[in-house]
């Protein structure tokens, strides 16, 4: 069996990655062997379509997605399954139940490409370190920060899912990415499938609405290319 020095050996093909994650951030690169060496970890492979998480069974720890890509999906009373959110390589799940006083996932994660997936225990990150190491406190930070800013999110998401209409759905999800990128044109990071999932509504639905919003003089797009046309008519969709 390996030891947990050479477990984070074999993670050397992955620090880069991990150094970008937030909740690595501002912990130098050349202390990550260290950090992973003190935190309990595991590490997984899934193949596409795998189950790296299932809502209703036991909490594994918080994962951190180091190749591939993968969607949380939250299924409502009726069965329905609703994409929350997709990840990339670098990005974060689990932090929310992680510290709650349930110890069952609330949600699914669904590989969407042959994916890696390293899990920590959540006492290794909050609990007391043994070894005292200097960057114990700043992962606690960058912890609490990611929390907070999953938190805002989950907002933006409900705002998404209470808009009655069609086209306000999509000028409000259009707006935020605009708002991201910094301007009017850039690409969306979701497929059309996956941007309907996400905002809950029928993919015919919402090509409909946006070949209109073209035809309007509102937006152009490309496939995931998107440019904004008349910015002032899409936040007059919100009303």
């Amino acid at each position: 069996m390996a030891t947990k020095r050479e477990e984070a050996n074999m993670l050397t093909q992955y620090y880069e990655v991990l150094s970008k994650s937030r909740l690595f951030f501002n912990i130098n690169g050349q202390d990550l062997p260290n950090l992973i060496n003190c935190i309990k970890s595991k590490v997984c492979n899934y193949r596409r379509g795998d189950f790296a998480a299932i809502a209703g069974d036991e909490f594994t720890g918080i994962g951190i997605v180091l190749k591939g890509q993968a969607s949380v999906i939250k299924e409502n009373a009726a069965g329905k399954r609703i994409m929350m959110t997709m990840l990339e390589p670098g990005d974060m799940f689990g932090e929310m139940i992680a510290f709650s006083g349930f110890s069952i996932w609330p949600v699914t994660v669904q590989s969407h490409k042959d994916s890696t997936i390293i899990f920590l225990a959540k006492e290794k990150i909050l609990g007391n370190c043994e070894r005292i190491c200097p960057w114990h406190r700043t992962l606690i930070y960058n912890m609490l920060r990611v929390i907070s800013e999953r938190a805002l999110m989950l907002n933006k998401k409900v705002e998404y899912l209470t808009t009655k209409s069609m086209r306000g759905k999509i000028s409000s999800y259009l707006l935020d990415q605009y708002k991201n990128a910094g301007k009017t044109s850039f690409i969306l990071p979701m497929k059309r499938n996956e941007l309907a999932d996400f905002l809950n509504v029928s993919r015919p639905s919402m090509s409909r609405e946006m070949s209109r919003m073209r035809e309007d003089g509102i937006i152009d797009f490309c496939f995931s290319s998107i440019k904004i046309l008349d910015i002032e008519a899409l936040k007059n969709s919100l009303d």
